[in-house]
């Protein structure tokens, strides 16, 4: 199957009370926005060329034309999503040497969708290609993917992908502009050992045998003080999913003060834990508790990463994260192989992971503490219930108040997916979607396509069948029953009660601000109501949330570590040798 014949996709990344007034107001933007784009406007176009020089056999993949205001840092270097620079998209196909590739207002755009709004003005503009390779999966079906080469996903970092130079222009009207793919991405160097933090990457013989192409996976490994100085001991595994694809030693440790906004610096103080550094303090500090940390680094031909889930799009990468890279960590690393010296943290997307790989393996892992998890029931998919609402862009009358009724008879409220903490809708599902949709192709995007592969069924062409069109917003039912069947954790727990619950007795720890970015406190809540109504055994969870907060964190990264801790010698049999604890 060629690009052009396959679908483009893709992947990203509670209303309730007191979103009302902020979602109508979204309404109102978006029916004068609709008034704006009604009048076409003249309309700037790109040739992208191959320069020769790149060399190479002819490229399948994605072509990227990014459009910013500044070139600090380069223009493909820049965000990509809720601060991104104008990124319209194309596929291309067996794109050889010498030959070129129009980018004009037909080709979507985001945040603006088209060449045609974007304002005359001075620009950096740069374009990236990402190269995709043919697969032919395990069940039959061949798609065009791209094959990750240690950047987790990256398209602007990929080694192999071709760029052009960044090119100062003036932009205006029916104009012409020509760019030229003449550079390529090197290699990545690999990430250097040091005392404290190892890397680790295998070949995955379950996932290179389901996609027919090599398959990798890794860890990042951050060792205690005084590992190397007492080879007797054996150590507890905290591990701890950052779910997207992400270098950083767990818990963001730095044996240096690291240069940071002022914005990212408030952003963890606000949340409530400490730099990587401060942790680092702790972390090797006396009488501070000696265990191991271990990040996964699990990114599929479909996204950044892979949910710790097995999936008919993605392949068995649970089975491949527990059978494989587990074990080859216990084995590199004094490890002590017991389910109650196994925790398990996560926050965002490595929540959801987090509180996946327990509840699917529970007799492996002793604990999870979980911190405003990434939607993991769709009764609350964010502001959206998967199986009682037939579209994601709009809110249905019948979840409004009386008073906002009349309104929407004659004017869709838009559906808000992320906010500030004082409850202001900064991005609709109908924006990330389209934002996903440029950052897709046949395969990939965003946090919401990712989702779509990870949870979703395989469609007719092979690639993930949306959950619902990124044009119209449409659901399609049949998708949210298959989510609702395969990927919802808390009807996978409602089915199989019985047999988990007995396992999972006091390991179940969700934190969550009242006023999350993505509304997920709700999904929280829903969880914590299922907990406790449970009988046989009765296992409440535990459940804490922060009044007006956000992404909320009750505890320094030091002071979870020690909590975590204590939960391990609380629970290992008697006579466990608890050399780590106080070494």
């Amino acid at each position: 199957m060629t690009p052009s014949a396959a679908r483009h996709r893709v992947v990203f990344c509670s209303y309730r009370s007191g979103l009302y007034v902020a979602t109508i107001a979204f309404t109102v933007l978006s029916f004068f926005c609709g008034i704006a784009h009604s009048a076409p406007r003249a309309s700037p176009v790109f040739t992208i060329v191959r320069s020769a020089p790149a060399g190479g056999q002819p490229v399948t993949g994605r072509l990227f034309l990014m459009i910013s205001r500044t070139n600090e840092p380069e223009v493909r270097l820049q965000s990509t999503w809720f601060n991104s620079p104008e990124i319209v998209a194309v596929n291309v196909h067996e794109l050889a040497a010498g030959q070129s590739q129009t980018v004009d207002a037909s080709a979507l755009g985001t945040p603006l969708r088209s060449l045609e709004e974007l304002p005359e003005g001075d620009y950096y503009v740069q374009a990236v290609l990402n190269v995709y390779s043919q697969v032919h999966r395990a069940d039959g079906h061949t798609l065009w993917v791209h094959l990750d080469r240690g950047e987790g996903q990256q398209f602007n970092k990929s080694p192999g992908n071709l760029y052009s130079e960044v090119q100062k222009l003036h932009i205006r009207g029916a104009q012409s502009y020509r760019l030229t793919l003449n550079r390529v991405i090197p290699a990545i160097q690999p990430p250097l050992d040091t005392q404290w933090v190892k890397y680790i990457r295998i070949q995955s013989q379950l996932l290179t045998k389901f996609w027919g192409k090599p398959i990798y996976l890794g860890a990042v490994v951050l060792l205690p003080n005084g590992y190397a100085q007492h080879p007797e001991v054996r150590y507890p595994v905290i591990y701890y999913q950052r779910g997207h694809f992400n270098l950083m030693p767990p818990f963001d440790f730095a044996t240096h003060e690291i240069e940071e906004k002022a914005w990212d610096r408030r952003e963890w103080q606000s949340a409530g834990f400490e730099s990587g550094y401060a942790f680092y303090q702790s972390w090797k500090s006396d009488h501070f508790p000696r265990m191991i940390a271990v990040s996964f680094l699990d990114p599929t031909p479909l996204g950044d990463w892979s949910g710790g889930v097995n999936s008919v799009n993605n392949g068995p990468y649970g089975d491949a994260l527990m059978t494989e890279l587990i074990p080859e960590i216990e084995r590199e690393f004094r490890t002590i192989r017991d389910s109650n010296a196994r925790m398990l943290t996560g926050k965002a997307s490595g929540g959801r992971e987090a509180l996946a790989l327990l509840l699917h393996h529970p007799d492996v892992f002793g604990g999870v503490w979980v911190f405003h998890p990434w939607a993991f029931t769709f009764r609350h998919y964010f502001t959206l219930d998967i199986y009682g609402e037939d579209n994601a862009f709009v809110v249905p009358t019948a979840n409004l108040p009386e008073w906002a009724h009349s309104a929407s008879n004659w004017l869709p409220v838009v559906r808000p997916i992320l906010r500030t903490p004082d409850d202001v809708p900064v991005a609709s599902f109908q924006q990330l979607s389209q934002h996903d949709a440029v950052m897709a192709s046949m395969a990939g995007g965003d946090c919401l396509g990712a989702d779509d592969a990870i949870l979703g069924p395989v469609g007719t062409d092979g690639y993930p069948q949306p959950l619902w069109s990124r044009k119209t917003g449409k659901i399609d039912p049949d998708v949210a029953a298959y989510w609702g069947e395969h990927g919802d954790l808390v009807n996978y727990l409602r089915a199989h009660w019985s047999t988990l619950g007995p396992l999972l007795v006091g390991k179940i720890h969700l934190y969550d601000g009242e006023m999350d970015h993505f509304y997920r406190n709700q999904g929280v809540h829903f969880l914590e109501d299922f907990l406790s109504q449970t009988k046989d055994p009765h296992e409440p969870g535990e459940f804490h949330y922060g009044a007006l907060a956000a992404d909320w964190q009750p505890m320094t990264n030091a002071e979870l570590v020690g909590i975590m801790a204590d939960h391990i010698v609380k629970n290992v049999p008697a006579g466990t040798d608890l050399t780590w604890k106080q070494q």
